[in-house]
């Protein structure tokens, strides 16, 4: 168990900014730092990170919380791994227990399938760097290919023994359950037998962007010609290779500091660019590239490099790839290597300044890289020709930006010496296509909720009581410590015998305020999450008066810190910055405290009024007989409302 000296140690050291930077590209907005959400496919940023209040809200999602929330959401770390995390990061000290079978028998399935892939890669590295037929085999493939130790052990190379059952048999010692090395992919299960998956390779562990283990890549030494040269682990509930990248968990900081990313086919591909000093390098580790994999790239840039070897068969299937990330509205590049040369041997051949030298001289906008290639095949061939312009005016409309497209067109023209009137023409033609296919799929889809849509008559109406709830909440929040001059009401009959309320002007903190008059009115919170955050905020602030946001934020149980950093983000996200430059000066809210909580409790007065005035209306309904003290009744509060009303200048029917 970790001490909580140990925890507020790891709160105070990590910035959220900093740790949530190493997923998302964030970019300064005011006081805050805007990004892409890492849980939707979004195109506008929505996504806010509050290094004063050590906080981040999704706005495309609803998803928040503090940086341990984020890297348990987004990486799905338990509590504890979270803070080993940043512990890491940080450099800070943490005790760790040995886990016993027990506590491994315990933890959930995905966890489990976390366990042993951390087990595995430790094996197989121990295995590479120890035993003899590791060092032997293993070593010797991984320097023969010009890998220094140091890159080695940075990617976690490793070896798996050439024996049926070597590893399977290790895991189940130390005490991991067959059941969760079998659906990790790693072990083989047939008819009671069971063997390793990648008995006799060279293994390269796949990373996630926070470095947990999520599969393996085994390349075959053995010249087996059943065998496949390279095997990847198989679809699990952590490993779906669709969604990640290999080598994004160290090229995640170079990628947005460079704000490029060089995209490859292979493991090797990537190391060996690691290696010579180019670390924004990711592979797609020999699957078509996916959507999902472009916008895991999109968090960290809008820049892509494909990087391709001379072959043209394989160019040809690549340009796919390059027209999915136009889709995404991202900038691409295309760069070939000599015939002969894949990204893997032009690194180890070449230093870092012959290497950069060679990507900034040839790599080519997609235009003209496409047009090159095609233009090659279709020559002297009027319709092939015809067929390729087409074929590049496709790949513009996929480009969501009308002012990208123009000049993509104008650079069409130039290239293939044709009209720009005629390619807009074409332009035009292929998105009212588009347009027409998706006219069908929305009119699909409507039909599809039309019955869901005459259910849904009612306008749904607005809670009043939740929305003031949560307002009394923010203003706690923001300003609980905050001493202010507050001017309250006092209900005093005048000469004429008549109720009427007199300002009368003291001094007090704002929670102070707010619970006299919330204690007076006897009024408790309806929202069981309001009133327990209510409780704990008055208790805190009554009891330190250097009461911290943050603190109680990272203290908070889960429910509470969402809803706390919902209230907090959602203050955040419409605040106006940098109006001042254009001579514009708006009033500061927290120049305005006292009259917003006066007239906050005024408003949860007038509405508690409302409400029992009804239920006393309900009860004359139910009562045949004398209703005349229910009656007087409504009618005081009805005068009272009056004056409340009066108070917040609002009119009353």
């Amino acid at each position: 168990m970790i001490s909580k000296l140990t925890i507020d140690k790891v709160y105070e050291a990590a910035r959220i900014e900093e740790v949530i930077g190493d997923f998302v590209q964030l970019k300064k907005s005011g006081s805050n730092f805007k990004g892409l959400s890492p849980f939707t496919d979004e195109r506008t940023p929505s996504f806010m990170v509050s290094p004063v209040k050590q906080i981040w809200k999704d706005f495309s999602s609803g998803k928040g919380g503090n940086v341990v929330a984020f890297l348990m959401e987004h990486e799905h770390f338990t509590y504890p791994e979270a803070i080993k995390y940043l512990a890491k990061k940080y450099n800070i000290e943490i005790e760790e227990t040995e886990q016993t079978n027990e506590e491994k028998e315990k933890a959930n399935e995905r966890e489990s399938l976390y366990l042993v892939s951390e087990y595995a890669q430790q094996y197989f590295q121990e295995t590479l760097w120890d035993s003899e037929q590791g060092k032997a085999i293993g070593l010797s493939y991984f320097k023969e290919r010009g890998f220094t130790e140091e890159t080695i052990k940075k990617f976690k190379l490793g070896y798996s023994p050439d024996q049926w059952d070597a590893f399977t048999n290790a895991a189940t010692e130390k005490g991991y359950q067959l059941e969760y090395l079998e659906k990790s992919g790693l072990t083989i299960v047939k008819e009671n037998k069971q063997f390793d998956r990648f008995k006799g390779r060279v293994m390269f562990p796949i990373h996630s962007m926070s470095g947990r283990v999520l599969g393996f890549g085994g390349r075959i030494l053995a010249t087996d010609k059943k065998a496949a040269k390279y095997l990847n682990s198989p679809e699990s509930d952590i490993y779906h290779k669709s969604k990640i990248l290999y080598g994004i968990f160290h090229a995640k900081q170079a990628v947005s500091k460079e704000d490029n990313c060089y995209l490859v086919e292979g493991y090797t591909d990537v190391i060996q660019f690691h290696q010579a000093g180019i670390e924004n390098v990711v592979a797609s580790s020999g699957t078509a590239l996916t959507p999902e994999q472009i916008r895991l790239i999109n968090r960290l840039t809008k820049n892509i490099t494909v990087l391709f070897d001379g072959d043209a068969a394989g160019l040809r299937a690549s340009l796919r790839g390059v027209d999915l990330i136009l889709e995404q509205g991202m900038n691409v590049k295309v760069c070939t290597f000599p015939e002969g040369e894949d990204p893997d041997s032009f690194a180890a051949k070449n230093d870092y300044e012959d290497i950069v030298l060679y990507l900034q001289e040839n790599s080519k906008d997609f235009i003209q890289f496409k047009a090159s290639l095609l233009v090659e095949e279709s020559k002297n061939d009027p319709v092939k020709k015809a067929g390729t312009i087409r074929d590049i005016v496709n790949s513009i409309a996929k480009i969501p930006d009308r002012i990208q497209q123009e000049i993509y067109v104008q650079e069409c023209s130039r290239i293939m010496d044709i009209s720009e009137d005629v390619l807009f023409n074409t332009l035009a033609q292929s998105g009212k296509k588009e347009l027409q296919e998706a006219g069908k799929a929305y009119k699909k889809q409507q039909k599809a909720f039309e019955v869901v849509r005459n259910e849904q008559k009612d306008i749904e109406k607005v809670d009043h009581l939740h929305q003031l709830e949560r307002k009394i909440i923010e203003l706690l929040l923001l300003y609980g410590n905050k001493a202010e001059d507050f001017q309250d009401l006092i209900l005093k009959n005048d000469d004429k015998g008549e109720l009427v309320l007199e300002p009368e002007t003291y001094s007090a903190r704002v929670f102070e305020k707010i619970y006299l008059d919330l204690q007076q009115d006897e009024v408790e919170l309806s929202n069981p999450v309001f009133r327990k955050i209510y409780s704990e905020l008055i208790t805190r602030l009554n009891e330190d008066e250097n009461f911290a946001i943050e603190g109680y934020v990272n203290e908070a149980d889960a429910d509470i810190a969402g809803e706390i950093t919902s209230i907090l983000m959602d203050e955040e996200r419409y605040t106006l910055h940098d109006w001042g430059r254009k001579n514009i000066y708006v009033k500061e809210k927290d120049k305005n405290v006292s009259p917003l909580v006066s007239e906050t409790i005024l408003h949860l007065r007038c509405h508690l009024i409302e409400k029992r005035v009804e239920a006393l209306q309900q009860q004359t309904f139910e009562k045949k007989d004398d209703n005349q003290e229910i009656l007087e009744e409504i009618m005081n509060y009805h005068l009272l409302k009056k004056l409340l009303s009066e108070k917040l200048k609002r009119v009353v029917n």
